[in-house]
């Protein structure tokens, strides 16, 4: 049988697959991510006038490129040249693609960035603390910027929703219930609390834009019943039905009879139960008092969501006068006072009330 004789060809065109094969992957090895599953990030700062070959060495040293001269040589073949100094935020999941796009484009992260939260039906004095603990402003700071009557009248000049009831003398905090609970973020702690303020006023107004034909006559109500609702529902089916009692008392001339608002008035945390004579005392906020039959607190009690808000302005039309819940969260919904004190003796009964 007669041998094949292999041509010296085709051993080179072998060689050369293998050769392009090596490269090839040599290539996707040292330009791939480090960890694909590090997703950590990496805090790197490119000084302005950093060389290409410093910055090689800061991204190996940082973990973040297998390779510094594969990361020199990346830059030459793609005829990249102008890198930005800026402080980034990378992570061992990227690619050398990537971290190259990056630097390309340059980074607005600011390593002074502070993040202020300011949770949902919570008091404009706990607020003051978010501001005390977060910035370089006090409690103080805060409280006496809400307070400033001049500096409120502008505002009032600058939003449609704040109104001249929030100077009333009987309201505790003038902007109370006009701040939108939301998480904010600041260039650095040396914000003013101006601008946190006005901030939070024109998120308020996104917030409000779309009822904004409904309640201009009136945003004031619409904001104070939101912040009460707010803190008696637990959902925004039972807060349209909380609503619509509300305004099924109101309309008889009735107390709203909202325990939520007499802690507001008395200025004490909801972590207890309350006394008779205290229920009973008589300011603008407490409609537990025989005084306020038929109207509604001076002003908000809190700074309620957007559901609380909607429940607010578009209500159920109800028959209910009465509502009470247990220690649980559940609403339950009465038409009149001896059903009203029957359902409580039973959630007192099953041992579910709320103290």
């Amino acid at each position: 049988m007669k041998k094949r004789k292999f041509k010296p060809l085709f051993f080179i065109l072998i060689i050369l697959v293998l050769l392009i094969g090596i490269l090839i992957g040599g290539y996707f090895f040292y330009t791939g991510p480090v960890n694909s599953l590090d997703k950590k990030d990496i805090e790197v700062e490119i000084k302005s006038g950093t060389s290409r070959e410093k910055i090689a060495e800061i991204l190996k040293e940082k973990g973040l490129i297998k390779s510094t001269k594969i990361f020199k040589l990346y830059l030459k073949v793609n005829k990249i040249t102008n890198l930005k100094a800026a402080t980034y935020l990378f992570n061992k999941s990227m690619n050398l693609e990537e971290i190259v796009k990056e630097l390309e484009k340059g980074s607005n992260y600011n390593p002074n960035r502070i993040v202020l939260t300011f949770k949902e039906g919570e008091r404009i004095t706990s607020y003051a603390k978010v501001v005390e603990n977060k910035t370089n402003n006090s409690y103080d700071d805060f409280i006496n910027a809400v307070n400033n009557k001049e500096y409120v009248k502008e505002l009032i000049t600058k939003y449609w929703f704040l109104t001249d009831e929030i100077l009333d003398s009987n309201i505790y905090y003038s902007l109370e219930g006009y701040l939108a609970p939301e998480t904010y973020f600041f260039e650095n702690k040396d914000v003013s609390v101006e601008d946190i303020i006005e901030t939070m006023l024109k998120q308020e107004e996104k917030v409000l834009e779309k009822y904004k034909s409904k309640i201009s006559s009136n945003p004031h109500y619409y904001i104070t019943m939101a912040s009460i609702v707010e803190l008696e529902g637990t959902n925004s089916d039972n807060m349209k039905k909380i609503v619509s009692v509300f305004e099924n008392r109101l309309n008889k001339g009735m107390n709203l009879g909202s325990d939520v608002t007499t802690y507001y008035g008395l200025q004490v945390a909801m972590t207890s139960d309350l006394t008779s004579e205290q229920f009973a005392s008589h300011n603008s906020y407490n409609t537990r008092s025989t005084t306020m039959a038929g109207k509604m607190p001076v002003g908000p009690i809190s700074n309620p969501s957007i559901e609380a808000l909607d429940a607010s302005i578009n209500p159920d039309k109800t028959d209910y006068y009465f509502f009470v819940a247990d220690k649980h969260g559940k609403v339950y919904f009465t038409k009149t006072l001896s059903e009203h004190n029957q359902k409580v003796a039973e959630i007192k009964k099953n041992g579910d009330w709320i103290w």
